[in-house]
């Protein structure tokens, strides 16, 4: 594999086009009208425009970006996540046109695409699943039927779905069919398909994925777990690695139960099975992701492994180079998304200029991003601008790094989650790890990030008054300094 193109943008784009560079491996970026003088494109080999600015007629055009990678002699395609990443029909027509798909066979993505297909596939391999019915419905009555013999709360979720769409949580029989009604309608516009299914609702839950990697060859292996439990909307903002909670006993069970689930679906690549923990410490399983995850540099850093590296590696049909035994956990590392939210108004997108956008730097921090200063955020994608990762010895030092890096990471001329993260890595929630994906709605609020902003002013207030009173009755001198601005020294 000579060339690759990278089907996607932004900072993923830029990370596997790093990897590849290492690896010695050209690269071919592909962008929108509204990415043309994005980071991205600038750092590739090559570079084609797809097209206008909507992802539907640009990252989403499969021929289109088939055609890139015939025309620039591209041998390898990677989607990078989100857009193309797990699309079947996607990775199939690559395949067909003779172009090696770095990711798993379509059969895999689409087992794991389907919530009830993929608990399907692992029923034979006893991995404990959450009380649910084994079936897609959009009927309220048979609904009704489900829920009452499950037992309320309930989970309605999309079976097509991901990212928190398609999801309710219902408390009582009154509230469901205005649940049903909005999740169904909720997942024919996100994926076209309205079919739901019920599950029951673990309370107090904690979100732990594991990473799997898998070659063409048999060999499966899990790089231990990520905690994702920091969430609003049912989307991720803070993960880290390794989880406060897991005793060796259940990491090792997760583990096996990760590289069963994988085994299922003949998975090939590096992947991510996802799982519900309880206040029992009880897991089950949840979902695939048939991709990179989003969170994958944290894994990286406790591991000491470039997943990109494996996956294309894995591509060329070559053998896992390490084995279960060889890995180990190596520190702790966190990673904030930077979003262009504001988290002062229910994390609503904050599209605008990046004014000003200096980067925080040093010891144990790393900067995945995809923009620069006066470039502005697109309205057409996701709105991340980067994903801050710091990495220490010990959990305690991994927050400290990273609450530094929060405070020298300036950015100006729009909102960003960046308070959203000093308020998480402050809690004492968070701190002590007693906390669930409910961490949002039970301590946050806008109000909390105001309060630490005037008290920050008035600091500096205060330290501006105390300076002046001090300094108002000194005579000061005007030394005479000469000028230095054509020294050549």
């Amino acid at each position: 594999m000579k060339k690759i193109l990278i089907a996607n943008r932004g900072e993923i784009a830029l990370r596997v086009m790093r990897s590849a560079r290492k690896m010695g491996i050209k690269t071919v970026a592909v962008y929108s009208e509204a990415d043309r003088n994005a980071a991205h494109v600038k750092f590739a080999d090559e570079a084609v425009l797809l097209g206008p600015a909507p992802s539907s007629q640009s990252y989403l055009a499969m021929e289109k970006v088939i055609e890139a990678a015939k025309s620039t002699g591209a041998d390898g395609i990677h989607p990078g996540y989100g857009f193309l990443s797990e699309n079947a029909a996607f990775a199939e027509k690559v395949t067909k046109a003779g172009i090696t798909f770095i990711g798993p066979n379509p059969h895999a993505i689409r087992v794991m695409g389907s919530k009830l297909a993929a608990k399907e596939a692992v029923r034979d391999y006893k991995i404990p699943m959450v009380p649910g019915i084994e079936e897609a419905i959009t009927d309220v009555t048979l609904a009704k039927k489900i829920a009452k013999k499950i037992g309320f709360p309930i989970l309605i979720k999309a079976s097509a779905g991901g990212g928190g769409k398609g999801m309710r949580v219902v408390e009582n029989m009154e509230e469901l069919p205005e649940q049903m009604e909005r999740a169904i309608s909720e997942a024919v516009s996100a994926f076209g398909d309205g079919s739901v299914f019920i599950e029951k609702y673990v309370t107090s839950p904690r979100h732990i994925e594991i990473q799997v990697l898998a070659d063409m060859h048999g060999n499966t292996l899990h790089l231990f777990e990520r905690e994702c439990s920091v969430q609003r909307r049912h989307q991720k903002v803070v993960e880290e690695a390794p989880s406060v909670v897991l005793t060796p006993e259940i990491r090792k069970a997760m583990g096996e139960a990760a590289v069963k689930v994988a085994k299922a679906c003949d998975y090939v690549g590096a992947g991510t099975v996802e799982f519900l923990l309880d206040d029992q410490k009880n897991f089950y399983f949840l979902e695939m992701n048939t991709r990179l995850q989003v969170e994958h540099p944290v894994t990286e850093l406790i591991t000491g492994v470039d997943l990109v590296e494996q996956q294309i590696k894995v591509a060329r049909g070559e053998h896992l180079s390490i084995k279960q035994e060889d890995l180990t956990i190596t520190g702790h590392a966190l990673e904030l998304r930077i979003y262009a939210e504001d988290p002062l108004n229910n994390f609503l997108p904050s599209i605008g200029t990046l004014e000003t956008y200096i980067r925080p730097t040093g010891k144990g921090v790393r900067l995945d991003d995809g923009y620069e200063e006066g470039m502005e955020i697109p309205i057409y994608y996701d709105p991340m601008i980067a994903k801050l990762v710091t990495y220490g010895d010990t959990r305690a030092e991994a927050i400290q790094i990273m609450l530094q890096a929060i405070k020298d990471y300036k950015i100006e001329g729009l909102a960003t989650t960046l308070p959203f993260g000093k308020f998480v890595c402050e809690h004492e929630a968070f701190i002590s790890g007693n906390f669930d994906t409910h961490f949002v709605k039970n301590y946050y609020t806008p109000e909390k990030i105001k309060e630490d902003k005037a008290v920050a002013a008035k600091i500096a207030a205060q330290v501006t008054l105390k300076y002046y009173l001090e300094n108002k009755n000194q005579l000061k001198e005007i030394e005479s300094v000469e000028s230095n601005w054509s020294n050549r020294k």
